[in-house]
């Protein structure tokens, strides 16, 4: 973990719910050869990350409990819990593009890895636990709808970032909020963190502390360019998610109409039989 003395716009009042921070250094340039094949290239990565979520489903189902009865996680829940966030976030940045580097095979990754977390253990209030998943849901529509955002024109941002061999830095820090903020909404409902999620815009300039400073996201100032980006991302996703549901009752309706007619088809009424 990161050190323990800093985070970003912090206040006295807010030692018992640090936010989670993401720690990303942004790559001068990428190897064009490893942009083009990073999806085959991370299959590997996501048989694992599909185990480690089943047990980390379990485990948080344990920790739930545990949470209710001591308010605050178990250490060891705690340590595997934020291990998985820590894997499934360099595995997503390194999917996003953001990052040149191949994701190692470990929960604690290497201290020089360009993709660090910083998650601190805390006292949990009782009653937010209990109704953890309820409190959630506004936080992980709006991640939903930007994370998918992102993914509807993801190949071109695949194409410009391997024509380019970078990202452009609007590009990279409205998905750098985006990876930051999913990850904020899953060490939320992992219990991870009182904190509830936020700051998908970054953080105040005047707020951050001169000298501070310690990566790409650490803090997350962003410019006019970027978060323009992030409400691309936001309208693109609701546009997906108008666009699927129109469809899904379209279709819905469609089904309907054909069982109805293959119903009078197989069982035609009396009057048809006797015409």
């Amino acid at each position: 973990m990161a050190d323990a003395q800093w985070s970003p716009g912090r206040r006295a009042g807010d030692a018992d719910e640090f936010l989670p921070v993401l720690d990303l250094v942004e790559p001068a340039r990428q190897r064009r050869l490893t942009v083009f094949f990073r999806l085959l290239l991370l299959i590997p990565h996501f048989f694992v990350l599909l185990v480690l979520e089943i047990a980390a489903f379990f485990t948080a189902v344990f920790g739930w409990f545990a949470a209710l009865a001591l308010g605050r996680l178990p250490e060891p829940v705690f340590r595997f819990l934020a291990g998985v966030l820590g894997y499934r976030t360099r595995v997503a940045a390194s999917g996003m593009l953001l990052i040149d580097r191949y994701p190692p095979f470990a929960l604690n990754p290497p201290p020089g890895y360009p993709v660090q977390i910083d998650v601190r253990p805390t006292r949990l209030n009782r009653l937010a636990v209990f109704f953890r998943l309820i409190l959630v849901i506004p936080a992980a529509i709006v991640q939903s709808l930007v994370t998918s955002g992102w993914y509807v024109l993801a190949i071109v941002w695949w194409l410009i970032t391997l024509i380019l061999g970078r990202m452009p830095r609007s590009l990279f820090e409205a998905t750098a909020a985006t990876l930051r903020y999913e990850m904020r909404v899953f060490a939320y409902v992992s219990m991870l963190t009182p904190a509830y999620p936020k700051g998908l815009f970054g953080e105040d300039a005047l707020s951050v502390p001169e000298g501070q400073g310690r990566s790409a996201t650490r803090p997350l100032v962003m410019s006019s360019a970027g978060r323009a980006m992030l409400v691309l991302f936001l309208v693109l996703g609701l546009a997906s998610a108008v666009t699927a549901s129109v469809t899904r009752s379209s279709s819905d309706d469609t089904d309907m109409w054909m069982q109805t007619q293959r119903a009078r088809v197989a069982h035609p009424s009396t009057g048809m039989i006797a015409r």
